[in-house]
């Protein structure tokens, strides 16, 4: 298939981090003989300018490149993009920040279902994500389907664990919906150990100086994995997670996880790969952390789990739903 990919988010020099799941199931499909193009944006940038620049640059590929099929990212303002390029099929995937954004935004919601009646399929992260974009946009019912975007078990493998007090990881910006001073509150509480933020943003300061905490700022992508094998635990108590990309990435290293019940954590960790917690209670927490760090280490049931969820296995999967809707646009 000729697969042209729209993604707002896409690792670029400047920022290698920058969608790294877009990639990972670029680079399966391509292993699997189709012919890609990228429309996408691999820098972060403000303002609405880029989107122009993305719209301009999705409408000349499209032109050129004539796909079989549109396989765009975030349902505004890429999917948006995407179905007004051209008449090839588009399926798109919903991630988690383009659905809460409906009902917020103005006009979102009168964007995001123009996208879904124009798309053959529409793929969600979660259960949780479709069920929530299915009640705020009636038309995604009955054409949505689950499909995450996979981890790399090749790029993330058990390795032995440290040995010592237990090594608390948490991946991910330093932001409120991250829910990263409760976690370094239940840390401190539980008095033990150490815990390693790897990430930015404004909630930093807030917990620099603490003792035991380490703050390694932003890393780049390929850094983690070592990172991870460093760690007996990995943290994402999030408020909310539509999916949990960096808990998956833990499990497939063999590590324990304390991740948030709200969400899509619950649909793929089971109780003896890590806890699951309420993110608002600080005693569920402080608790979720004792309990993770008991678990073996490494965790054979986390790895295990994260089988399931090969990128490989994912990529078939996505490519099943491109070629049909290649194939009913022929018929």
């Amino acid at each position: 298939m000729r697969i042209l990919l729209v993604s707002q988010m896409y690792p670029g020099p400047a920022d290698p981090d920058l969608g790294v799941f877009v990639r990972g199931l670029e680079e399966q499909l391509v292993v699997r003989g189709h012919d890609v193009e990228r429309a996408v944006l691999d820098r972060r940038r403000r303002g609405k300018g880029k989107y122009v620049e993305l719209a301009r640059s999705t409408h000349e590929t499209a032109r050129r490149f004539r796909p079989d099929v549109v396989y765009a990212h975030f349902l505004v303002p890429t999917g948006l993009i995407a179905a007004l390029a051209g008449r090839a099929p588009l399926v798109v995937t919903a991630h988690g920040r383009d659905v809460r954004n409906i009902g917020w935004l103005p006009g979102i919601r009168a964007a995001t279902r123009f996208v879904v009646r124009r798309a053959a399929t529409v793929i969600a992260v979660s259960d949780y994500l479709r069920r929530e974009l299915e009640a705020k946009v009636p038309e995604a019912r009955g054409k949505t389907e689950v499909v995450d975007s996979g981890v790399d078990l090749q790029r993330f493998t058990v390795a032995p664990a440290p040995d010592g007090p237990p090594r608390f990881l948490c991946v991910g910006s330093l932001i409120p919906r991250k829910n990263v001073l409760r976690l370094a509150n239940a840390y401190e509480r539980l008095g033990e150990g150490t815990l390693t933020f790897v990430g930015d943003g404004p909630l930093r300061r807030e917990l620099e100086g603490r003792h035991g905490i380490e703050l390694t700022g932003a890393l780049p992508y390929d850094e983690l994995p070592v990172r991870i094998a460093a760690a007996h635990v990995v943290c994402q108590p999030s408020l909310i997670e539509p999916f949990g990309q960096a808990t998956l990435e833990a499990m497939a290293c063999g590590r324990s996880v304390v991740a948030t019940r709200i969400g899509g954590p619950p649909e793929f960790v089971p109780p003896d790969a890590g806890v699951l917690v309420d993110p608002m209670d600080d005693g569920a927490l402080l608790a979720g952390l004792r309990a993770a760090a008991s678990l073996p280490r490494p965790n054979s049931a986390a790895r295990s789990a994260a089988e399931a969820h090969d990128v490989r296995r994912q990529a078939e999967r996505v490519e099943t739903i491109l070629r049909r809707a290649a194939r009913d646009r022929q018929a």
